[in-house]
C-alpha cells in the first residue's frame, strides 16, 4: 500500500484479479518454482530484502526449522522478494505461511492477498502470465510501522519458463463507438472493449488515416480541434504481438462554436507532495520542469489534544513544511494543506467540539495566510464516524464565513458507481448544515481489482458525484461538474491497479472538457519511474519519465 501511511480497511478483498484476461490460460502442473521458498538454508539465499530488514529466524517458524522475519518499519515495510521464470499465457499459484500485522504476499503487476494474524495463516494467490511474460517477481512484506512479520512454507506452483507460442490473432473490433462530449477545441470518445485470445493492451483512435490518440482503457479525448467542424473518428484494438484489429464503425462529431462554455470559478492543479516519506523532492526542481504551481501538502494531523501539527509531530512554524510553502510561493506558486488523511491521530475525532475544530483550523490558515484548505476525510474515525463527519462540515462552515475567499475542499473515497452510503450522507450533510463547500474531490482508485480499467472506472465515478450533487443542490450538469475534483494515484494502487502516463492524460484531458475544479494525484514522490518495480513510495512502479505525472496535471485548466 502506498497512500499515506494508509492500512487495509477490514472489509477489503483478500484476493485481487490476475491484471490481464485470457480466453484460455495454460493449466500449470504443480511444482515449485521458488528457490529456498522455506528458507531451511538458514540464509535469504534467492531473496533480496529491502533495507536490509530481512533475517532467517528459527522461531516462530511454520515447518521445518527455519522461517523468514521482516522487520518493517516506519518508513520501510521490508519487502522480500524473488523473480521467477515462467510460461506466457499461463497459470500460477502463490502461496505461503504468514504471521504478523498486515503481512501481504503477492506477485507484482499480478495480484495480493493479506492477513493480520497472531499465528501463522495460510494466504494464497492464482496469478496468469501475459501472452509473452517469461518471468515473475514474488514477494512478502509488512506494513509501516507494524512491526516484525515472518512468513514460511512459501510456493510458487507451475511450470518452468518457456519459449512465447506466436500470436497471429487480432483482437474483435470495438464496439458503439460514441462521442460523450465535446467543447469547441476536442471531443471526449468512449466505446465497448474487444476481446482478444491472449488480451487486448491497448487502442488507437483515428481521424481518417491519422492516428491521433491512444488509450489503455474505453475511452479517450481528442484535442486540438477547430470550432464548428466536422470530425469522424474510429477507433482499433491491439494485443501485445502487434495485432490490430479491423476498424469500428466510425462516428461523427461536430465541435462546438468558438466562445463557448469556458473555465470559471475555483481552478486547481495540485498534487500531492508530502515531507515526511517518500524522499521528498525540491518543489521548485519540479515547478521549474514541469511548470506545476499549486501542491497539495500533506498531512495536517493533532498533537497533544486538538493542536495541529504536521504528521502530529513537526510544527507549524519554523520547520521543514514552513519553509516548502516560502519556496513555492517565491516561485510563483502555492499550496492547500491537506488535513487529515488515511491514518494517524486525526483533528477531527481530537477535537471536542465543532468550535475547537474550527479554531485548528483557523490556526493553519493563520500560519500561513492560506488561499484555501483541503479535508481529506477518511477511514472509520472520520469519513464513517456520522458525528465527526458532521463537525468537519461545521468547522468549514465556521472557517468560511471567517475568512472571506477561503475555499474549502472535501476529498473522500468512491465506488465506481460514484459516493458510496458515507459518501451521499457528506454530501447530503454538507447541503442540510449549509456548509458551502466548493469541491468535493473524489479519490477514484482501490477498487479491489488489479484489472480495473482507470479510465473508465474514474469516468463512471464522476458521472456518480455528479448526478449525486445535482439531486441533492439542485444544480444542472455544468454547475456540478464545476463543484468536483479528482484526486487519483499515478501508476500502481495500493490494488495494483494501473493508471499509465497516457491514462492520467486521458483523465486530464477529460476533467478539462467537463470544466472540472481540481486534478491532484498522489503523488509527486512517487513520480519517478520504476517499471516492474512494484509498489514503491519513491516512484510509480511504471515507466515513466520524472515528474511526467506532475508535467501532465500542469496542463489542466478546467
Amino acid at each position: 500500500m502506498l497512500k499515506r501511511t494508509r492500512l487495509p480497511a477490514v472489509g477489503a478483498a483478500a484476493l485481487l484479479a490476475a491484471a490481464a484476461a485470457f480466453t484460455a490460460p495454460t493449466a500449470a502442473h504443480a511444482a515449485d518454482q521458488l528457490t529456498n521458498g522455506g528458507f531451511e538454508t538458514g540464509t535469504l539465499s534467492g531473496w533480496t530484502c529491502s533495507g536490509g530488514l530481512g533475517s532467517v529466524v528459527t522461531t516462530p517458524v511454520h515447518g521445518g526449522a527455519k522461517a523468514l522475519a521482516g522487520a518493517a518499519t516506519a518508513s520501510d515495510t521490508a519487502k522480500c522478494a524473488q523473480t521467477v521464470a515462467v510460461k506466457p499465457s499461463t497459470t500460477y499459484t502463490l502461496s505461503g505461511w504468514v504471521r504478523g500485522s498486515y503481512v501481504y504476499l503477492g506477485v507484482t503487476g499480478g495480484g495480493s492477498a493479506w492477513t493480520s494474524a497472531a499465528d501463522y495463516s495460510r494466504l494464497s494467490v492464482s496469478f496468469t502470465t501475459g501472452a509473452t511474460q517469461t518471468s515473475a517477481e514474488v514477494y512478502v512484506n509488512g506494513w509501516y510501522g507494524q512491526g516484525t512479520y515472518y512468513a514460511d512454507d512459501i510456493v510458487f506452483d507451475g511450470p518452468g519458463g518457456g519459449t512465447p507460442p506466436a500470436d497471429t490473432q487480432a483482437p474483435t473490433v470495438p464496439g458503439n463507438l460514441r462521442a460523450t462530449g465535446k467543447s469547441a477545441n476536442s471531443v471526449t470518445l468512449a466505446w465497448d472493449a474487444a476481446t482478444d485470445n491472449v488480451g487486448v493492451t491497448g487502442y488507437d483512435v483515428y481521424q481518417g488515416a491519422a492516428k491521433v490518440a491512444t488509450a489503455t482503457g474505453t475511452g479517450t479525448t481528442v484535442t486540438g480541434l477547430s470550432a464548428s467542424t466536422a470530425y469522424s473518428f474510429t477507433v482499433r484494438a491491439r494485443d501485445a504481438a502487434g495485432n490490430t484489429s479491423a476498424a469500428s464503425t466510425a462516428v461523427s462529431v461536430t465541435t462546438d462554436t468558438g466562445g463557448g462554455p469556458t473555465p470559471t470559478g475555483f481552478k486547481q492543479a495540485a498534487p500531492y507532495l508530502y515531507n515526511g516519506w517518500g524522499n521528498p523532492p525540491s518543489p521548485t526542481t519540479v515547478m521549474n520542469a514541469t511548470g506545476i504551481k499549486w501542491f497539495t501538502l500533506a498531512f495536517i494531523l493533532a498533537q497533544n489534544g486538538c493542536n495541529p501539527t504536521w504528521d502530529s509531530q513537526r510544527p507549524l512554524l519554523n520547520g521543514v513544511d514552513q519553509a516548502t510553502i516560502k519556496a513555492v510561493r517565491a516561485a510563483g506558486g502555492d499550496v492547500v494543506p491537506s488535513i487529515g488523511g488515511w491514518s494517524g491521530n486525526k483533528l477531527g475525532p481530537n477535537c471536542a467540539t465543532t468550535a475547537d475544530l474550527a479554531a485548528a483550523y483557523q490556526k493553519v490558515i493563520d500560519a500561513y495566510g492560506l488561499k484555501a484548505i483541503d479535508v481529506d476525510i477518511e477511514n472509520t474515525d472520520e469519513f464513517e464516524n456520522t458525528a465527526v463527519q458532521d463537525r468537519i462540515l461545521g468547522a468549514l462552515k465556521i472557517v468560511k464565513q471567517n475568512n472571506p475567499g477561503l475555499r474549502t475542499i472535501l476529498t473522500f473515497g468512491t465506488a465506481v458507481s460514484g459516493p458510496t452510503y458515507y459518501g451521499n450522507r457528506l454530501i447530503e450533510q454538507a447541503k442540510a448544515l449549509g456548509a458551502d463547500i466548493d469541491v468535493f474531490t473524489i479519490m477514484p482508485f482501490d477498487f479491489g481489482n488489479a484489472s480495473t480499467d482507470m479510465y473508465a472506472a474514474t469516468v463512471s465515478a464522476t458521472e456518480g458525484l455528479k448526478t449525486k450533487l445535482k439531486s441533492v443542490f439542485g444544480w444542472d450538469d455544468a454547475t456540478a461538474y464545476a463543484h468536483i475534483g479528482i484526486s487519483g494515484m499515478n501508476g500502481l494502487s495500493d490494488n495494483n491497479e494501473v493508471t499509465s502516463v497516457q491514462t492520467w492524460t486521458a483523465i486530464r484531458d477529460w476533467a478539462n472538457s467537463h470544466h472540472l475544479a481540481r486534478l491532484a494525484f498522489w503523488s509527486v514522490n512517487r513520480d519517478r519511474g520504476c517499471p516492474g518495480g512494484g509498489q514503491q513510495e519513491t516512484c510509480s512502479g511504471t515507466a515513466q519519465n520524472d515528474w511526467q505525472f506532475t508535467s501532465v496535471t500542469a496542463g489542466f485548466t478546467g
